[in-house]
């Protein structure tokens, strides 16, 4: 795994996603294209979007390129965005362009399969409609170019929704800032299905109990014991801990986040380590909070390995805020 690539990917995460004026959340679905073999597949993909203003913008990306022979990839990116609003500012004309750090499943020569990672480049250009609701209508582009992988084309269009309740059509550039921190005290307990990333998608059933706190305005830590299960490929746990670029809406009972930091394991079935040692989660997080104490939170977590055992770890919880 290169580390260095790591590290820069995370560097612009952490400029991209600072927090400034509005957010936008979309989703998308559409197909795709490696431009070398022209071997097509599904695409779909999830984005926060946060205004810097009338006419830039940043975002967090997540992107799943489907499947075409031999790959089967997805990442996680962050893009900065300039943009033009237009007729009377229904129409957002925008391009953008960042770093994408991917998870690709391929095929070696001996069989089996590989997880390889790395840091390519994405460039977006993107035509969004709003209406007078919240609601927005995306055309979305992106093209993925890499060195050690394939280059894609991914064509998508996508629904999305102001975090921020504007007042007028158009991007929201004005909302004053959250006043307090995102989170106090909160203590979760998950359960999930952690799927493997190879071919087969071998699963199990995995659980977690997390401590998080407020450390900042718009800043989270949280420690976690995670439990991955038992089946074929792993018996693996360990401690986690991350921190989170965080945000309320919706009058704060909506919060999101994305987080990243070492995860340290004890694999079972690792047969060239018995002790712990250290890999990457990366996460994303969603909170909704139906009462003034308690909590419901979907995470999802992919486990970043240097030995082809990457896993999705997708988990539901009932928090305790205090």
């Amino acid at each position: 795994m290169n580390r260095c690539a790591i590290i820069l990917f995370l560097s612009l995460c952490l400029m991209c996603a600072r927090p400034a004026s509005a957010g936008e959340l979309f989703g998308f679905f559409g197909s795709m294209k490696n431009t070398s073999t022209q071997d097509s597949s599904y695409s779909w993909s999830m984005e926060y979007r946060e205004s810097l203003g009338e006419h830039f913008a940043a975002s967090l990306v997540y992107l799943n390129e489907g499947h075409v022979p031999n790959h089967h990839r997805d990442g996680h990116g962050a893009m900065l965005w300039a943009r033009t609003n237009v007729l009377d500012r229904r129409l957002s004309l925008a391009a953008g362009a960042g770093a994408y750090y991917y998870f690709d499943t391929t095929q070696p020569p001996t069989g089996g399969y590989s997880n390889e990672h790395g840091l390519a480049a994405i460039l977006g250009l993107s035509a969004t409609w709003y209406t007078n609701s919240p609601w927005l209508v995306q055309l979305r582009l992106n093209s993925v170019t890499t060195k050690l992988s394939i280059d894609t084309l991914s064509t998508m269009i996508g629904i999305g929704y102001q975090l921020d309740r504007p007042t007028t059509p158009g991007p929201l550039t004005d909302v004053p800032s959250q006043a307090d921190k995102t989170t106090g005290n909160e203590l979760t307990v998950y359960l999930g299905s952690r799927i493997a990333n190879s071919f087969s998608s071998e699963t199990s059933i995995a659980t977690s109990v997390e401590y998080r706190r407020g450390l900042m305005r718009y800043l989270d830590g949280t420690i976690a014991w995670m439990y991955e299960g038992d089946n074929e490929m792993i018996r693996r746990n360990g401690l986690v801990m991350q921190l989170w670029l965080t945000r309320a809406f919706l009058d704060e009972s909506l919060t999101l986040g994305y987080g990243m930091g070492p995860y340290f394991v004890l694999d079972e079935y690792r047969e060239d380590v018995s002790t712990r040692f250290a890999e990457l989660m990366l996460s994303m997080s969603a909170s909704y909070r139906f009462t003034p104490r308690w909590a419901a939170r979907v995470t999802w977590n992919r486990v970043v390995t240097g030995y082809d055992n990457d896993a999705d770890i997708i988990m539901l919880g009932l928090g305790y805020r205090f």
